[in-house]
């Protein structure tokens, strides 16, 4: 199998800020991601979907070391994934991920949940945490929300606050599981339009998700996983019109309902 950093390099364009070279992962017996090549560039913003059970959520995980894989490597920023403590703290510093579910500190106000990350992890002062903080949430337009307590919010604002949380830590790369998934319907696009925003302005991501319609708007590169396989990589324009494989255009077919 070709290796996709390599192949970026050759085309003349900027080295990937994130590569897997064959990449592979195991739950006890069961292969969860199987020989994964992907380079992502720069400012590039991909999109993965595919149908349960994928791997599509165990690949993004392995990114920032949430699970470790057994064989291959995983280099972000150019730094490799390995057991390494100190390259792991150094790529969780340049990633921020944002869950299906909102992992907000119940105790602590929003703007609180914003400022513990600067403090601690980029030993900002309280003033400058605060300043960052307000900054961030003024971003993802829930200004007004600062002093309340998550379980005040509704579930798109609190979804709102952790990719605010994310944000405060500056980070290179944003890495979003599902985000919409926990949402009610009338909530799921007040967070699309936010990451579509976030996406506008230049940030690296990795989007595993089913919003086909924000994936249309704001993609770079789609793709498909099944079995724990790339089954199919494309352009959005490419990946929608003309899907090369049976398995994509079946799922294609459920999740448009065409």
């Amino acid at each position: 199998m070709t290796d996709p950093a390599s192949d970026a390099r050759s085309a003349g364009r900027t080295a990937p800020i994130i590569e897997l070279i064959d990449v592979n992962k195991w739950f006890e017996d069961f292969q969860a991601l199987k020989d994964i090549n992907l380079a992502v560039l720069p400012g590039e913003k991909l999109v993965v979907c595919g149908p349960s059970g994928s791997g599509k959520s165990t690949m993004i995980r392995c990114i920032n070391r949430l699970e470790r894989h057994q064989s291959g490597r995983i280099i972000v920023d150019g730094t490799e994934l390995d057991d390494d403590e100190k390259n792991i703290r150094a790529v969780r510093q340049e990633v921020g991920m944002v869950f299906q579910q909102f992992n907000l500190f119940p105790h602590l106000t929003v703007l609180e949940n914003l400022m513990i990350g600067p403090q601690r992890a980029r030993k900002m002062t309280k003033a400058q945490a605060r300043e960052r903080a307000e900054l961030y949430l003024e971003r993802v337009h829930i200004p007004e929300q600062a002093d309340k307590y998550p379980s005040q919010l509704s579930g798109g604002q609190q979804q709102r606050v952790a990719i605010a949380r994310s944000l405060c830590m500056e980070p290179r790369i944003m890495l979003f599981d599902e985000p919409t998934s926990a949402l009610d319907p009338e909530m799921i696009s007040e967070v699309l339009d936010v990451m579509t925003e976030l996406a506008e302005s230049g940030m690296t991501m990795v989007c595993v998700t089913h919003e086909m319609g924000f994936a249309k708007r704001v993609a770079d590169t789609m793709m498909f996983m099944d079995a724990g396989e790339i089954v199919e990589s494309a352009n959005p324009e490419t990946f929608f019109g003309n899907p090369r494989t049976e398995r994509c255009q079946r799922f294609l077919q459920q999740i448009l309902g065409h």
